[in-house]
């Protein structure tokens, strides 16, 4: 059921009522569908009864700081309440021929100015896991008590991840900097892995459903490696573009991807249950032991 908020705000838009909702496929976590209108565009709207109260405003808060003219297209966020997000409906055409490289450059642009500090400006979600954003300088502080081990401690608390598992958690926090080299602050998108990257209008590939934040740029390529993974081109494009903008990418960025990771594969087995507890137990004991 479409939300009344969203019909008032489409009457006063002036493109009239709903003739179709269109169900859409595919979200783990909300409901989706494409809103035909009377007189105005296709929107797409999220919906979840039983979404934190503040998941969907701090999803377009997310949405909107990621919206560079040089970066990765996302959709627009235009009304935002406790139970639903209504955006731009990003349209899908066939795929451009170089469309990965072109989100490699794209990327690369977002993640190139340095920001001040780790976090943003309000805590938000990673999926519906609470992730907190307290800004903070030091990026080895940042990674291990607001990613890993906000992510370890839940999972314990969760009765998902064994004691000795926290405590290699806690030891891989300590020897984060032996293991990753310093990198400044770069806005992300939190999120990228390949059932966030879409086709959009013009066969452009667009990004949706961040996790935004000020973080490090090799954690965010470490997960466009899980769960399938970014073809060579995507890469290719990236590192050169890279190159280009004054943030090279460091020797062994690929060899650190288990390490981002963990955060993720942390976060599915709090959010999906023990299917994940083997892969995190093998990264925690190599890492952590």
């Amino acid at each position: 059921m479409v939300p009344k908020a969203v019909r008032v705000f489409l009457e006063q838009q002036g493109w009239g009522a709903i003739t179709r909702a269109e169900p859409v496929t595919g979200g783990c976590i909300n409901a989706g569908c494409v809103l035909h209108l009377a007189h105005g565009p296709r929107l797409f709207l999220k919906h979840n009864a039983h979404a934190p109260a503040d998941m969907f405003m701090r999803e377009a808060e997310g949405l909107a700081a990621l919206a560079r003219s040089d970066g990765p297209r996302v959709p627009r966020p235009l009304l935002a309440g406790g139970q639903f997000l209504l955006l731009e409906y990003l349209a899908p055409a066939p795929l451009g021929p170089r469309a990965w490289e072109a989100l490699g450059r794209q990327l690369a642009a977002l993640h190139a100015p340095a920001a001040p500090m780790f976090g943003f400006p309000h805590a938000n979600y990673l999926g519906s896991t609470p992730q907190p954003n307290n800004p903070v300088a030091d990026g080895f502080e940042f990674f291990a008590e607001q990613r890993l081990l906000f992510q370890a401690r839940l999972a314990r608390e969760r009765g998902r991840l064994p004691a000795h598992g926290l405590r290699q958690a806690e030891r891989l926090a300590i020897r984060l900097p032996q293991l990753v080299p310093a990198q400044p602050a770069s806005l992300i998108h939190g999120d990228l892995w390949s059932g966030n990257v879409i086709a959009g209008p013009d066969g452009a590939l667009c990004l949706i459903d961040p996790a935004a934040h000020h973080g490090w740029a090799e954690a965010e390529l470490a997960m466009t490696g899980l769960f399938g993974g970014f073809p060579a081109a995507f890469y290719g494009a990236y590192a050169e573009a890279a190159q280009a903008l004054g943030r090279p990418l460091a020797a062994g960025w690929r060899e650190r991807f288990p390490v981002y990771n963990l955060y993720h594969l942390l976060n599915h087995l709090n959010l999906f249950g023990p299917a994940y507890l083997g892969e995190v137990s093998a990264l925690l004991q190599h890492y952590g032991a």
